[in-house]
């Protein structure tokens, strides 16, 4: 298990580095001069931009201030906010409790609704049920969220008025922004779901089972969920991270303060090392979800270390 972990790690080292180039070169292609945003441009002259930009250290070379980003980063140290002054770390934990309660929240949504669906719909292919839970999948997956999330808006703000569309920090006003974004990534619980439920069913040892007379409700939970597990498993822990990363339209919409539309306004104003931090922020939290799926599908199935160390 050790070696296990410890390729898994060596894995992540390259693809956190990444993080960090494509954080830095996305930023700096972005149009745009920091310091004349900070200045309102028009209103500065040519001699206070080139004064800001030497003060911000934006007059170096690129290389240059891509290693003292990096050197940054080597001592834990995200850099300091161009507009407020603060540092980034704190910016980023002032606003990381907002999209993580959404994210967990989403994620809980796509779980309660996949998996029981999935479930019904793969324990009773080609029924009335399996047929309705596949045109609740079409239409998950078919449906973008930012437009069920407006949706959900005028349907349940506006005209019916059951929940509020702006974060008031209730938990009715979470409501709306958690299923419009965990109900996609329940389309895709489904599915994957009950493709496993039938093709399990469908394997020797359920039918061996079932001729020693186990019923199928025994035959689901005591064979079927443990070998659909590693697949469910990877996929929640997926798109977890996808939910993680996928916040930023859906808190510019519900208005709240978390760090998708913080990162947004950063990139609006050019707050380079906000910008910068966040994105590493984001990604390295990816990396850390896939790792974390990576162990415990290891340790729900040996099979797959031993396919690692093959």
């Amino acid at each position: 298990m050790t070696l296990f972990v410890l390729r898994r790690l060596g894995a992540a080292v390259p693809v956190v580095l990444g993080i960090t180039v494509i954080a830095f070169v996305l930023v700096h292609v972005v149009p745009g001069d920091p310091a004349k945003v900070i200045l309102y441009g028009a209103n500065a002259s040519p001699e206070q931009i080139a004064a800001l930009r030497q003060q911000l250290g934006l007059d170096l070379p690129i290389w240059r201030q891509y290693a003292d980003f990096a050197g940054q980063l080597l001592h834990g140290n995200l850099g300091t906010s161009f507009l407020t002054q603060n540092s980034v770390a704190f910016e980023l934990l002032s606003r990381a409790p907002s999209t993580l309660v959404l994210t967990a929240a989403s994620m809980l949504v796509a779980i309660l609704i996949g998996v029981p669906l999935g479930l019904v719909a793969g324990m009773r292919p080609g029924s009335v049920l399996d047929t309705l839970a596949r045109w609740i999948s079409f239409a998950g997956v078919a449906v973008p969220y930012f437009f069920l999330a407006l949706l959900l808006v005028l349907v349940f703000s506006v005209k019916l008025q059951w929940f509020s569309a702006i974060d008031d920090g209730t938990a009715r006003s979470l409501v709306l922004p958690a299923v419009s974004l965990g109900w996609g990534y329940a389309a895709i619980l489904t599915r994957l779901v009950r493709g496993r439920v039938i093709e399990e069913l469908r394997s020797d040892y359920v039918k061996a089972a079932r001729a020693r007379g186990s019923g199928d409700v025994r035959v689901l939970l005591r064979q079927v969920l443990r070998n659909s597990s590693v697949p469910a498993v990877t996929t929640i822990g997926l798109q977890f991270g996808n939910i993680l990363t996928g916040a930023a339209i859906t808190e510019v919409i519900f208005g709240r303060a978390g760090l998708g539309s913080f990162l947004a306004t950063s990139i609006t104003s050019k707050n380079i090392p906000v910008v910068q931090g966040a994105v590493v922020v984001i990604g390295v939290a990816y990396v850390l979800i896939n790792l974390g799926v990576d162990l415990l599908v290891g340790a729900i199935d040996p099979r797959t270390r031993q396919e690692a160390r093959g």
